[in-house]
């Protein structure tokens, strides 16, 4: 992502959190960020914010639960700036779920958003990659769709999700020329992280996962993920047997 003659970097979720700092972090860089959220307030002000650094960042609104809406934005950011060399899809939410008051609602806004969010992207900006035999995609999940975790059964879902679904599509993207990488944080400060009840283990801000993240863009790496002290830590989990798995996240969490 060094300073370069290229086509638009393209970032989801901007408005706030990761999304935010690293769509700054690029166009301090010298990249041209076409920025999307459903805040239009918080898009201008970091948009105004690129300025003060020397960058540019494009705004354009959307809710990338909308179909429609992604296509036409992907079509306009070509229409404006050119080709779409890079596309991060950031943009996700979180709502706890209980047993108490369970409510399907919750699911499907979650995977409208976090899921379907990202599936449209790549629905607007596939086809002119396969064309062009050239392009970069970067879908951020989360460490949080290793294995369930308490209150995360609809977050964790559509974590785990994207993970599967990136997974599936990687040795499809290398065919077509498209490199292809998975983006799972741990904890980050966010706003969604900031309502969090619960101790947060290597707790990093958002501008330091940006960093890890842009470093990780420029590598061969399919997985991008941070702090590897305690990402690698979830990984092992993954391997625990159940009464084992269920033990310890019982223990960590007082459920």
């Amino acid at each position: 992502m060094a300073r370069r003659a290229s086509g638009p970097i393209w970032v989801t979720g901007a408005s706030s959190g990761i999304g935010r700092a690293l769509a700054l972090k690029l166009a301090r860089q010298g990249r041209v960020v076409a920025a999307s959220a459903r805040s239009l307030h918080d898009l201008a002000g970091l948009a105004d914010d690129a300025r003060l650094v020397g960058g540019v960042v494009r705004v354009y609104p959307l809710d990338v639960a909308d179909r429609g809406a992604v296509a036409a934005t992907a079509r306009q950011i070509v229409a404006d700036l050119g080709p779409i060399e890079c596309a991060v899809f950031a943009a996700g939410t979180h709502l706890p779920v209980e047993i108490d008051g369970f409510d399907a609602d919750i699911f499907r806004r979650l995977v409208e958003v976090n899921f379907m969010g990202v599936v449209h992207g790549l629905e607007a900006v596939l086809p002119a990659m396969i064309a062009a035999r050239a392009g970069h995609i970067a879908i951020v999940s989360s460490v949080a769709g290793y294995r369930g975790l308490p209150t995360a059964a609809a977050y964790g879902a559509t974590k785990a999700a994207l993970i599967n679904m990136a997974e599936a599509l990687k040795l499809d993207c290398d065919r077509a020329g498209i490199k292809l990488q998975l983006i799972d944080p741990g904890f980050v400060r966010t706003p969604l992280t900031d309502k969090n009840p619960f101790p947060m283990p290597f707790l990093i801000e958002a501008d330091l996962a940006a960093d890890r993240i842009i470093a990780g863009l420029v590598s061969r790496r399919f997985e991008i993920t941070f702090p590897k002290r305690f990402t690698w830590q979830v990984k092992l989990l993954r391997m625990l047997p159940y009464p084992l798995y269920f033990w310890l996240v019982r223990k960590a969490t007082g459920r």
